[in-house]
C-alpha cells in the first residue's frame, strides 16, 4: 500500500513531536522536582531527545517528502495545506543547524541553567558568565547557519523560531515609538499617584500553602482544568507540558501574595491558550501556537486586561480576605485594585506594571541585539544592563540578581526571545477592547468570576486557529487591525490617566 508524502510527513512530525513533549517533562521536572545530584544524567537524557529529534527531521527522505507533498498540493484541504508550510518552515530551521551542534546547544544550555540557578540567588555573574560565553557562542553559530538557510539576518533568523515572519526592523519601529511614548507618559502617571491618598497593603504574613489554595481557586474561576494540569513550585514561574497535562508554576512571598497570584493568573492564561489548541490538530505543527506574541497575549490580557480590572478585584477581594483572615480597609475591592494597578519602576521584570514593563524588554532587546551581532561582550553586559535601567526608568539595580540575572532566558539559548513580551502585551489590548466590544457584557461577568464569555471568543478567535494563519492576520480577522501599539496606548491612558 503507497503512502502519500503529505501523510508520512504527518506521520513523522507527530513521532517528533512526541518525543519534544517528553523532553519538556524532563525540562519541567528539572525545574521543579529534580535532586541536584540529577542534573548531569539529565543534560544527557535532553541532549539524546535533541539529537534523535534531529536526527528524525533532517532524514535525507524528507526532502523527497517535501517535493511529493506540494506536488500534491492542490489536494490538500486549508488545514493540511497549512500544516504544510508549518512543517517545511520547521525542516528548514532544523536541517540549517548540524547534529554536532543540536548536541553542543542542548548540553551547553542545560549546564548553564544549572548554573545560574546558583549564579543568581548569589548575585554572581562572573560565575555563570563562562556558560553564558558558551551558550552565546553555540546561538551565533546556529544564528549564522539559519539566516544563510532562511535569507535572514542572524537575529531575525533567531526571532523567526519565536515569533515567524516577524522582523528586527519592524520591532525597533514599534519599539522606537514606545521608547519616545514612555517618558512622556510614564511622569504623568506617577504624578496623578502622588497626588491621591497610597493604597493600603494588607499585613501578612502570607502562609505559602494558603497562597496555593487561593491561586487554585482563581485559576479555576479563570477556567483551568486541573484534571488537564497542575501548579508547583520553581525559580522562575513558567508554563509548560502539552495542551492536556499542563505545569504550571510560580514562586512565593510570603511577605506580599499579589505577585505570586499575579505569576499564577498570567501562567494560567498561557495554559489556556495551549488547552484550546486545536485538537484535531495535535502534535502537528499548525495545531502549535501560532508565536509567543500571540502566546504572551493570552497571558498578558487574563493577568493584566481582566485580572488587575476593577470589576476582577470586586470578585478577588473577598476571596482573598477570607483566605488570609483579613480585615479592614486594605482588602476593600476598590484598594486592592488600586495595589493591582499601582505604577513605580522596579528593577525585575516580572513583577513590573503594565506602563513599565515595555522598558524592560526594550531593554533587554537592545542588549541582547547587540550581544548577537557581536557589538557588546559579556564583560559589559552587567555594565550596560544598569546604564539602560537608568537611562529607561531612572533606576540603577545594586547586584546583579537585581539586575542581568534576573531572567531565565539567555542562560537557557533563548535569544530572539524578549521582544514577544511587550509585543504581546500589545495584542493583549487589541483582542481585549475587541472582545468587549464584541461581547460588552464581559466586565460584568468579571466581577461574578465567570470568564466563559471571554474564554469562549478567545477559543474561536485565537486558540482554535492554531498556526493556520499568520500572528497579523489572526488580529487583522479579530480586532479589525495588524498589531501595533495604539490600542495599548489608549489602554493605558484610560486606566491610569482618565479613570
Amino acid at each position: 500500500m503507497t503512502t502519500h508524502p503529505y501523510s508520512e510527513l504527518e506521520t513523522r512530525f507527530s513521532r517528533i513531536n512526541a518525543l519534544s513533549e517528553a523532553g519538556g517533562m524532563l525540562n519541567w521536572d528539572m525545574a521543579t522536582l529534580m535532586p541536584s545530584g540529577g542534573a548531569a544524567a539529565r543534560s544527557e537524557q535532553l541532549a539524546a531527545i535533541s539529537v534523535t529529534c534531529h536526527q528524525m527531521m533532517t532524514d535525507p527522505k524528507m526532502a523527497e517528502l517535501f517535493e511529493g507533498a506540494h506536488a500534491e498540493a492542490d489536494r490538500l484541504t486549508g488545514w493540511q495545506a497549512a500544516n504544510l508550510r508549518e512543517m517545511r518552515r520547521q525542516w528548514l530551521h532544523a536541517t540549517a543547524v548540524p547534529e554536532r551542534l543540536v548536541e553542543q546547544i542542548s548540553r551547553a544550555t542545560n549546564r548553564c541553567e544549572l548554573a545560574w540557578r546558583e549564579a543568581r540567588p548569589a548575585s554572581d555573574f562572573q560565575q555563570v558568565k563562562p556558560y553564558l560565553q558558551e551558550v552565546l557562542d553555540l546561538t551565533r553559530e546556529a544564528g549564522q547557519a539559519k539566516a544563510q538557510a532562511l535569507d535572514l539576518s542572524v537575529y531575525d533568523a533567531l526571532l523567526d523560531q519565536f515569533e515567524p515572519g516577524f522582523s528586527s526592523r519592524r520591532i525597533d519601529e514599534i519599539f522606537g515609538r514606545l521608547a519616545r511614548w514612555l517618558p512622556e507618559v510614564l511622569p504623568r502617571v506617577l504624578e496623578r499617584q502622588r497626588a491621591q491618598r497610597p493604597p493600603e497593603r494588607p499585613e501578612g504574613p502570607f502562609p505559602q500553602a494558603k497562597q496555593e489554595q487561593l491561586g487554585r481557586r482563581l485559576m479555576q474561576a479563570v477556567g483551568f482544568d486541573f484534571d488537564h494540569g497542575r501548579l508547583d513550585v520553581s525559580l522562575h514561574p513558567f508554563c509548560g507540558g502539552v495542551p492536556d497535562d499542563l505545569r504550571i508554576t510560580t514562586r512565593y512571598d510570603e511577605s506580599d501574595f499579589t505577585s505570586a497570584i499575579m505569576g499564577v493568573l498570567h501562567e494560567t492564561g498561557h495554559a489556556l491558550y495551549e488547552r484550546g489548541l486545536p485538537a484535531d490538530w495535535r502534535r502537528q505543527p499548525v495545531g502549535e501556537a501560532r508565536g509567543m506574541a500571540l502566546h504572551e497575549s493570552q497571558s498578558l490580557l487574563v493577568e493584566m486586561q481582566a485580572c488587575r480590572s476593577a470589576e476582577f478585584s470586586q470578585f478577588m477581594a473577598p476571596i482573598a480576605q477570607e483566605a488570609f483572615g483579613g480585615g479592614g480597609a486594605a482588602w476593600d475591592p476598590h484598594n486592592l485594585y488600586r495595589l493591582a494597578t499601582q505604577v513605580e519602576p522596579d528593577f525585575i521584570r516580572v513583577d513590573a506594571d503594565e506602563v513599565t514593563y515595555p522598558a524592560h524588554v526594550i531593554l533587554r532587546y537592545r542588549l541582547e541585539t547587540a550581544l548577537i551581532a557581536g557589538d557588546m561582550s559579556l564583560d559589559d553586559l552587567p555594565a550596560a544592563w544598569n546604564e539602560g535601567m537608568q537611562q529607561l526608568l531612572g533606576i540603577t539595580p545594586p547586584e546583579d540578581r537585581l539586575g542581568c540575572l534576573q531572567d531565565i532566558h539567555w542562560f537557557d539559548g533563548a535569544f530572539g526571545y524578549f521582544p514577544t513580551y511587550t509585543l504581546g502585551a500589545l495584542a493583549a489590548a487589541q483582542l481585549f477592547e475587541a472582545a468587549t466590544t464584541a461581547h460588552p457584557e464581559i466586565p460584568e461577568q468579571l466581577r461574578r468570576g465567570d470568564f466563559t464569555p471571554l474564554l469562549a471568543w478567545l477559543r474561536t478567535n485565537v486558540h482554535g486557529l492554531g498556526s493556520a494563519l499568520d500572528t497579523d492576520t489572526i488580529l487583522e480577522r479579530a480586532t479589525g487591525a495588524k498589531l501595533d501599539e495604539t490600542v495599548f496606548q489608549r489602554h493605558i491612558q484610560r486606566r491610569y490617566l482618565d479613570g
